[in-house]
């Protein structure tokens, strides 16, 4: 195996934010939730993590109140053929293994099957100017600003790449021959790199009506902006946004934010109750999506609009806009401490 499994075991009441840190940071994907004797009591995977969150649960629930309580199984000794056939017939990425109820292992698909190749294009923006982060954009694109050994821009097309994509567009303005010098026409990673140039700056949307009309009719497009540095599992945003049938998916992260004061509810001059410094929880764009081919081709040429105003108008006419919460590592290099933060992170990340 390529990693412990016994390093993916918690018990029913430990907070969620465990299984979110076991999952981000084994290569397994999900826990195993065990009692004392390590009998199997549930499982928790990426998805059930996401669903807690779209539910506002917080991340201090305990594992018991997301588990899932009647996961798929193996006994031990089941050989790799059988393994695989359960795992592909269910659906699912892993199993583990029991014996008389305690959990003696795991397995996964990705152990068995070599990594799966998309065509799908990756359109990544990368024409800002980076204002924010003046002096050290008045001579470099922001994406191109190295954190740890690299461009910021690298760093996000190489995790593209060891996901399976390999068909890339980049979108350009500012200084654009710096991004094209660098990265080519993208053999020196195996893949496709072709670029798109905006004139004057189109927003956060408009660029989508600058790609060719060739694309694939059947094949959504995932988009996103080249300063951000994630672990996000493209795969499964992939996967998401086709199982549900979507028209677009933007990724969304949660945001906290505590009133510094006591809340008061009244009803006229009663006071109905009162909150010490609540904490309220929304959700936020996180500058990735996935849109079909039909969203591309809303876009005019040359045509100045933000990604929201593109989804607005797909809701506007009952079009299936969907979000995806993401509980990976994210940060939007968009101010100084940010640039600064990167440099620290992306030396435990793995993405340098």
């Amino acid at each position: 195996m390529s990693f412990a499994w016994q390093k993916i075991l918690l018990g029913p009441s430990r907070p969620l934010r465990e299984a979110l840190e076991v999952i981000n940071t084994q290569a397994s994907r999900v826990v195993l939730v065990v009692d004392e004797n390590q009998q199997l009591k549930g499982v928790v995977t990426d998805g059930d993590i996401r669903r807690a969150l779209l539910q506002n649960l917080g991340l201090d629930v305990p594992l018991s109140q997301v588990m899932n309580t009647n996961p798929i199984i193996a006994a031990k000794g089941t050989d790799k053929d059988k393994l695989i056939d359960i795992m592909e017939n269910k659906g699912i990425l892993s199993i583990p293994i029991v014996d008389n109820g305690k959990v003696v292992g795991l397995e996964t698909l990705q152990q068995f099957l070599s990594k799966p190749k998309y065509d799908n294009p990756v359109f990544l923006m990368a024409g800002g100017f980076g204002t924010r982060l003046r002096p050290l954009t008045d001579d470099c694109p922001k994406p191109m600003l190295q954190v740890g050994s690299k461009p910021i821009l690298e760093t996000v097309l190489q995790s593209f790449v060891k996901a399976g994509f390999r068909n890339f567009y980049i979108s350009t303005h500012y200084m654009p021959e710096q991004i094209e010098d660098h990265f080519g026409d993208g053999s020196k990673w195996g893949v496709s790199i072709k670029y798109v140039y905006e004139d004057t700056p189109l927003g956060t949307g408009g660029a989508l009506g600058l790609l060719p009309k060739d694309l694939p009719d059947d094949l959504p497009l995932i988009m996103m902006n080249g300063d951000v540095l994630t672990k996000v599992d493209f795969a499964r945003l992939l996967e998401f946004h086709c199982d549900n049938q979507a028209d677009a998916t933007m990724c969304v992260r949660e945001y906290e934010y505590q009133i510094p004061y006591g809340v008061i509810n009244g009803q006229g001059n009663r006071i109905i109750d009162m909150e010490e410094k609540p904490i309220q929880r929304f959700f936020v764009n996180a500058g990735i999506y996935v849109v079909s081919p039909q969203v591309v081709k809303s876009v005019p040429y040359n045509f100045n609009i933000d990604m929201p105003t593109i989804l607005e108008q797909q809701i506007d006419i009952n079009k299936q806009v969907l979000m995806f919460p993401i509980h990976e590592y994210w940060l939007d290099i968009g101010r100084m401490d940010d640039f600064n933060r990167a440099q620290i992170d992306i030396r435990s990340l793995g993405l340098s």
